[in-house]
């Protein structure tokens, strides 16, 4: 309320309550980020401009709940944003704008949300004061460029040391800051904050040098892990993790 504006959580907008205050609201466009659900048909006739939509990848590709994530696993080189307008299907209206920006080697969930957040912020500026002067032009997304970005389940975090050292290597970042990518290690859940990838052969899973991080083992290469967190504990370095414990090449992960 710091700058006048009304503040209306509802828990559903399907309700018709929920549908009246929009109404009344007498918006000009509505606009959407991060919503996560389909919007009912009787809200998106509600504004004269429709329901437009900051979606956090370049559609068609992606359409769905973890776009950013994603991206990251399929080792995407760049992403962006995409402003659309909502009809009745996932993310399937036609796209007014789109801007696109590099994956970077460092990038995670969480920076890319970040810098994404930014980018979507400025070109949807830019497109509702388009669409007031009526010169935008949507433009039909190609069917044949449709990917899903389907929500992260827990499961997906368990590191699978079968797979390839690059593979691994994105998904701790994909899933950083949450739900964060989780090895077992002596018995217990260990999550993998920071990696990256290095040389080295042996069966996957396996611990093959300590030091200033863990490499292990993977399907192709190794991965080499440089910070890590128990159960209850803080986010430590792998050289801080090893002080007081007898962790010898040939432990296993996983």
């Amino acid at each position: 309320m710091s700058r006048g504006l009304e503040l209306f959580q509802p828990e559903t907008l399907k309700s018709a309550e929920a549908q009246a205050r929009l109404q009344a609201a007498k918006p000009e466009a509505i606009i959407v980020a991060a919503y996560g659900l389909i919007l009912p048909a009787a809200v998106l006739g509600i504004a004269p401009y429709g329901a437009i939509n900051i979606h956090a990848s370049l559609l068609p590709r992606w359409r769905g709940a973890a776009p950013i994530q994603r991206a990251l696993l399929a080792g995407d080189a760049e992403t962006g944003v995409s402003i659309m307008q909502m009809d009745a299907g996932l993310d399937t209206g036609p796209v007014l704008a789109r801007r696109a920006m590099p994956i970077v080697a460092d990038d995670d969930a969480g920076s890319l949300h970040d810098k994404l957040a930014d980018l979507g912020a400025e070109e949807i500026v830019a497109v509702l004061a388009q669409v007031r002067l009526g010169c935008v032009c949507p433009v039909p997304q190609d069917d044949a460029g449709v990917t899903y970005a389907a929500k992260i389940e827990k499961r997906e975090a368990w590191l699978d040391w079968t797979r390839p050292a690059a593979e691994l290597e994105r998904a701790v970042r994909a899933f950083r800051p949450s739900p964060g990518a989780v090895t077992r290690l002596a018995g217990e859940p260990l999550k993998v904050w920071r990696a990256r990838v290095a040389p080295g052969t042996g069966t996957p899973g396996t611990l093959i040098e300590v030091g200033d991080a863990l490499r292990v083992a993977c399907g192709k290469h190794a991965l080499a892990i440089e910070e890590v967190q128990r159960p209850g504990g803080r986010r430590t370095t792998s050289r801080e993790f090893l002080r007081g414990r007898a962790l010898q090449p040939g432990a296993r992960l996983g």
